[in-house]
């Protein structure tokens, strides 16, 4: 095979035709980033690299091997999370609360992920049930086991790093519902919404969900708003980012309704490609390019088909496609546009 295509090596020739020799059994479409991943491991293998460092990238890469394994027969089926306390019983308010939303949520074809511990965790298995159930549990001195609802599953994983479940609740979910919790429940609130204000990860549907009555999200908005929007810290738009509710209903629409005409995106050369499950309208299009013109670098929102990097990955070419230059800055923003493309004016309505 031509091994100059491959700028990324070990410094040792005879080291990098052993590893092309190897990934030859690799599917050619991936070969290059197997092969990256290879000579990663010899490269950390030969520097001088603490045995604990290799630990730690060893522990990680095997936790997420894992984990892809066991989400995979999945790919195709709605995830919710649900973020929460841990110390929160059964018969509190809040829990009913999650027990209720997951059960909604399930019925409505989606399943839920939560970190497989007690409190707010378990009532969401509990109510979503352990078929429509995924477990991504932390490994912790205080709190090792799973809850009975998830402990034993296939769908149960257990991380030993905070970063790497990360990871896969990120990946994984198309949805987010967070209740009240501790550091842990503030920790996941504030970087879920710092990748999505930065756009390190898609656009996705965030809800606080308070039990009936309750004033944990609210009185947390109220920081929000006097300590960061206030002083600047913060846009106004950037709080279009979450919804807070203390509705079950309420959150599962919010939940389903993101995925109204909306379905995914993908960055293709400068271009940001927009998937939608219908047609975008003349009339509806210039409307959108008179709205969100800011967002826009050069150019316009255009109707297009599947690129050419789109077929070649076989991604989602069946779908709709709008496509602009977005000036990658503006995620709040991009948020109003999705959600004005699953709620379009009433042309009948003046």
């Amino acid at each position: 095979m031509n091994n100059s295509i491959y700028s990324y090596r070990t410094g040792n020739d005879d080291i990098d035709r052993e590893i092309l020799d190897l990934v030859e059994v690799i599917d050619p479409a991936d070969r290059e980033l197997v092969f990256e991943m290879v000579v990663t491991a010899m490269r950390l293998g030969r520097e001088d690299v603490e045995r604990g460092d290799l630990k730690l990238v060893t522990a990680a890469i095997k936790e997420l091997r894992y984990s892809f394994q066991v989400f995979a027969p999945y790919a195709d089926v709605m995830k919710c999370t649900i973020f929460g306390s841990a110390r929160i019983e059964h018969g509190d308010p809040a829990y009913r609360c999650a027990h209720d939303f997951a059960r909604a949520i399930a019925a409505a074809g989606w399943m839920v992920i939560t970190g497989a511990g007690p409190g707010i965790m378990q009532a969401g298995h509990e109510g979503a049930g352990r078929d429509n159930s995924f477990g991504v549990n932390i490994m912790l001195p205080f709190e090792t086991d799973a809850n009975p609802v998830i402990a034993g599953d296939p769908k149960l994983i257990n991380f030993r790093y905070f970063f790497t479940r990360k990871v896969m609740f990120m990946k994984e979910s198309h949805g987010y519902v967070l209740l009240p919790g501790g550091f842990g429940t503030m920790d996941e609130t504030f970087e879920l919404l710092t990748l999505i204000q930065t756009g390190k990860t898609p656009p996705a549907p965030v809800v606080l969900l308070d039990p009936p009555g309750g004033t944990y999200w609210q009185n947390w908005r109220r920081f929000i708003e006097q300590e960061l929007r206030d002083g600047g810290l913060i846009s106004s738009d950037d709080l279009c980012l979450v919804r807070l509710t203390d509705s079950v209903d309420e959150a599962v629409a919010e939940i389903c309704s993101f995925y109204n005409t909306y379905h995914s995106m993908r960055f293709v050369g400068p271009r940001l490609v927009i998937r939608l499950k219908r047609e975008v309208g003349d009339d509806e299009l210039v409307i959108l390019n008179h709205d969100f013109s800011d967002i826009v670098k050069t150019g316009a929102i255009e109707r297009i088909g599947p690129t050419e990097p789109e077929m070649r990955d076989g991604d989602e070419i069946d779908l709709h496609r709008i496509a602009f230059r977005f000036d990658r800055h503006a995620l709040a923003r991009l948020r109003r546009l999705i959600d004005r493309l699953n709620h379009p004016p009433d042309p009948s309505v003046s």
